[in-house]
């Protein structure tokens, strides 16, 4: 055995000497012994179609059991040396920014260390977001240095597939549950079902039939941009007044507007992050583009009113929140809830989600994160059971449970005193 060991060693040193360096049959050997799989994707790939080997990506540093740790991880500048176009997009996108929205949240430091660099919760898919250098070394120190490479979150090590990223299940795994159950509502749906038969060859391969990217990566684009951003806020305000004063309580609940009305330092974060389009001009650059790619299936009047439906969804579901948003605030100003340390205003912040300290709070949070988003998302993913029982028929019922909480919350303090 020990013969072997010293046979094997030697040819790979000889091997390495003559190369000038490592060679993918090296990397083969051992890892087919250690990790059999990652061999048999890069095998797949056509990075091993096109001589793209281990060290390409890796580094020529670790060549034995004893030299891991000199592995390096890739990065999107890695990968930008061969795809510039597509990283360049990418970071013009809100993927590029979801690691640092995840770290912008009021409450992330609160949360177990697995879920978030740990990448057991938040950080499973907020990964796909760019960290900086010092955030990579951290990472690595505290034993979380893998998935920084951001494209490996869709094209999957280590096959790097593009007919894989193209499917809609790559979107699967973070566009579904709590918040954004897109994959829910699009699977379910005409569009999604008819790709799903597609799939599966019960429908014809020239059948039409969108999947996510159809609509949110036209021709490739790796910006993933939407018109009313994540959370279906935007400027500028809207002509009707009721409505205006409905978004800007919205606002104020997300901390972008202090309880003055004012800007706080959360819209320059929000600005950062790119999360909302903050012109006219943005939000119709990407509300043109989605009519041009429904306008492949539909007529373009029909798209436009489709779209118009999923805007005044939204209006519709902004007069429920801001009442309740104002039904909390009031709690706030009459002392019938105190002020958590970690408020900066003496108002309700949406943004705590669960951390939220009283149950009429934990319900407000529920009612946007939860019940909003699936009002209008249900709404524009064409899934009208997401749009009413899941999205605005909850929300009517987390506006009368907030209403009651708050009246019997009143009642309580008016026996203390």
């Amino acid at each position: 055995m020990k013969n072997l060991l010293l046979r094997t060693t030697l040819v790979v040193v000889v091997t390495m000497f003559v190369s000038g360096g490592l060679t993918a049959q090296t990397c083969v050997e051992c890892h087919k012994k250690t990790t059999p799989n990652i061999v048999t994707d890069w095998q797949l790939s056509k990075h091993s179609q096109n001589d793209i080997t281990c060290s390409t990506c890796h580094g020529k540093e670790h060549n034995s059991a004893t030299t891991v740790e000199l592995v390096k991880i890739p990065t999107p500048e890695k990968c930008a040396e061969c795809h510039d176009e597509k990283v360049e997009q990418y970071k013009k996108g809100k993927h590029a920014l979801a690691w640092a929205a995840m770290k912008a949240m009021p409450t992330a430091h609160m949360q177990p260390m697995a879920l978030m660099e740990g990448m057991k919760g938040c950080g499973g898919c907020h990964k796909i977001g760019m960290k900086t250098e010092a955030e990579i070394k951290d990472l690595k120190k505290s034993g979380a240095g893998f998935g920084v490479a951001s494209c490996d979150a869709c094209h999957t090590r280590h096959t790097f597939s593009v007919q894989e990223a193209k499917q809609p299940q790559a979107c699967q795994t973070c566009h579904m549950g709590f918040d954004h159950p897109q994959w829910e509502m699009y699977s379910s749906s005409k569009h999604g079902v008819r790709y799903l038969l597609k799939q599966n060859k019960t429908l014809p391969e020239n059948t039409a039939a969108p999947t996510c990217q159809t609509c949110h990566m036209q021709e490739g684009n790796h910006e993933v941009r939407t018109a009313w951003g994540f959370l279906a806020v935007r400027l500028p305000l809207p002509e009707d007044k009721q409505w205006a004063a409905d978004r800007a309580t919205i606002l104020q609940g997300l901390g972008v507007l202090d309880p003055e009305g004012k800007p706080t330092p959360r819209l320059d974060i929000v600005k950062a992050a790119d999360v909302a389009r903050l012109t006219q001009e943005d939000w119709q650059k990407e509300r043109d583009k989605m009519i041009k790619t429904c306008n492949q299936c539909h007529s373009a009047n029909f798209a436009k009113g489709e779209l118009e439906k999923g805007d005044n969804m939204i209006k519709e579901a902004d007069r429920l929140m801001a009442e309740a948003i104002r039904t909390v605030a009031g709690l706030y100003k009459d002392g019938v809830i105190k002020k958590a340390k970690n408020y900066t205003y003496n108002f309700p912040d949406l943004l705590t989600f669960h951390d939220a300290p009283t149950e009429v709070e934990q319900e407000l949070f529920v009612m946007f994160l939860e019940h909003r988003m699936r009002a209008f998302q249900g709404t524009f993913h064409a899934n009208p059971d997401y749009a009413l029982w899941y999205g605005w028929s909850e929300m009517k019922r987390s506006l009368t449970k907030i209403n009651n909480l708050a009246v019997d919350m009143r009642e309580k303090t008016k026996k203390k005193k």
